[in-house]
């Protein structure tokens, strides 16, 4: 059994900043990236930030400069720094763990809304 979750979301005015945090917990095979994706209503999902287990990270164009991705005290842990937020920003945003093999394990989802 495999459990991603994610924690830090919530209510920040347009400029503020949030820090989402995401843990993958269970039995898989080692981490080969730790993902952030942005659900708006409406829309598909999609890819923000990703974090390799070599450390190589990358962004979508709409946040490359005011969001950060980082790893926790293990490879199975991952935060987002989201500065300068946008009403924009604004979705579900879900942490997803891709093991070396194997499924891909998502979480649940954190609501950011940036409203002022």
């Amino acid at each position: 059994h495999v459990e991603v979750e994610e924690s830090g979301g919530g209510l920040v005015q347009p400029g503020g900043s949030l820090r989402l945090s995401c843990t993958a917990s269970g039995s898989f095979y080692s981490i080969l990236s730790m993902d952030w994706w942005r659900q708006i209503p409406g829309k598909e999902r999609d890819l923000v930030a990703r974090i390799t287990v070599y450390g190589a990270t990358s962004y979508s164009d709409s946040v490359k400069g005011r969001f950060t991705i980082s790893r926790g005290n293990s490879e199975n842990e991952v935060n987002l720094q989201m500065n300068n937020l946008l009403p924009s920003d604004t979705g579900v945003y879900y942490c997803c763990a891709i093991p070396r093999s194997g499924p891909d394990y998502w979480g649940q989802g954190v609501q950011v809304t940036v409203s002022s």
